[in-house]
């Protein structure tokens, strides 16, 4: 089979994770990646390309002679990459515009629940906050309000009083949160139980889950503080069992697919349902339409098989052919992030202790989420700033080494939960 030429869209942890994988493919030939970030930039040539640059990135691409170009973040999706790509002659894995609403659209993705019957809470859709502040009153709490839009992890907001509920339609409602993506808000029940990640490939036909994940989507230890993008993540979940990971697939994951194909929407690539395993079974909270950040950090280096063949099978639709397997271990990541977020916070910091930070265990990996290099150094360059990851036997050891991992690197103001993996590990 031919040597490819992959592009990477994305800047992130999640993108270094592909980019790490991908590197030992032997279907790659060469990496790049459009931007990139410090650390990509060891295993891949970086591109000063932005990710919502479709039409720059379609016309390098085409330049350079790329075979396939893998998009990281769920912006690029939604604004239609896949579909120059293909239309340029471009392989892309990552699901078309329509298909990519699922994420795009809080407000699609519950429709599409409720009128083909996959669990999920109970919901109202408004354009008008009178409207909005009558269902909550008419809920019985706690209330999660969500803006239809795009919101990078930050468009969910748990309230536990009538105040605090009223005030976030407020705020969404308003604009001067996150523009035009809160004009139109969710407001539904609130679930109770654990969260599940269940990253899937699908080529439109044939869904294949990866191994199920957990991630800390809050700031600060005991799920306290204010949501994030995620602040660490971990694999195997011992409440994910084989009779659960049973039910998930053929009560939530095939129906979406075909529910998607019977819309008009096929979907290829990877589909990524966050869950709440309620007492009435696995209910989906959200879908995201790309890798998770940071499960794809705790999920890939558990992954056996080729990445590369993986990703081909899927933007070929012959993802039924392909065996793919997973190590039988343990994989935890500690997001690193700057002080004070995800509020404001500074960039530019000296980051020291990589190179020690990897000698804590043979399975110590650290992916770099916001860094940039400037004349030699290393510094932060965004909230999130390194995935450090650790995979061993179980998750104690994992966990141990990840942290030690964690106290060899320092940058000013650093923040970090201490407490990752705590559900799985606790007596």
């Amino acid at each position: 089979m031919k040597k490819m030429k992959v592009l990477i869209v994305g800047a992130g942890g999640r993108e270094h994770a592909l980019a790490w994988k991908l590197s030992q493919s032997k279907l790659v030939e060469k990496l790049y990646c459009a931007p990139g970030n410090g650390g990509i930039a060891e295993l891949a040539e970086c591109v000063a390309l932005r990710v919502d640059d479709i039409e720059g990135i379609v016309a390098w691409a085409k330049k350079e002679g790329i075979d396939l170009v893998v998009i990281g973040p769920e912006l690029p999706l939604t604004l239609g990459l896949a579909d120059e790509l293909e239309k340029a002659g471009i392989k892309a894995f990552g699901p078309r515009a329509k298909a990519a609403e699922i994420e795009g659209s809080k407000v699609f993705a519950k429709g599409l629940l409720k009128k083909y019957g996959i669990p999920t809470a109970r919901y109202g859709v408004f354009e008008e906050a009178v409207k909005a502040r009558e269902f909550i009153r008419e809920l019985p709490g706690p209330w999660v309000v969500k803006a239809d839009g795009l919101a990078a992890g930050k468009g969910v907001f748990i309230c536990t009083t009538h105040q605090e509920a009223e005030e976030a339609v407020g705020d969404l409602m308003s604009g001067d949160v996150l523009g035009a993506a809160g004009k139109k808000v969710v407001v539904e029940e609130y679930l109770e139980g654990e969260e599940l990640s269940i990253l899937a490939f699908c080529d439109g036909k044939t869904i294949v889950p990866m191994v199920p994940s957990q991630d800390h989507k809050r700031a600060y230890d005991g799920d306290e503080g204010p949501n994030t993008g995620g602040m660490g993540a971990y694999t195997p979940v011992p409440v994910a069992s084989p009779e659960l990971m049973k039910e998930i697939e053929e009560k939530i994951l095939k129906p979406v697919i075909t529910a998607m194909e019977k819309e008009g929407r096929t979907y290829q690539g990877v589909l990524y349902p966050g869950l709440m395993l309620t007492k009435e079974g696995p209910k989906v909270l959200e879908f995201n339409c790309r890798f998770g950040d940071p499960e794809t950090q705790v999920v890939l280096p558990r992954l056996e098989s080729d990445l590369g063949e993986i990703i081909l099978a899927v933007v070929e639709g012959r993802l039924g052919d392909v065996e793919i397997k997973w190590k039988n271990e343990a994989c935890i990541t500690v997001i690193m992030a700057s002080g004070g977020y995800p509020g404001s916070y500074e960039k530019g910091y000296a980051i020291e202790g990589l190179a020690e930070a990897a000698t804590e265990g043979n399975g110590v990996l650290v992916f770099h989420s916001g860094t940039k290099r400037c004349e030699g150094k290393l510094l932060t360059d965004g909230g999130r700033v390194l995935a450090v990851t650790a995979c061993a036997g179980d998750l104690p050891e994992a966990r141990e080494y990840a942290y030690r991992a964690v106290e060899r690197i320092t940058f000013k103001d650093r923040q970090y939960r201490k407490d990752i993996a705590y559900r799985a590990l606790k007596p």
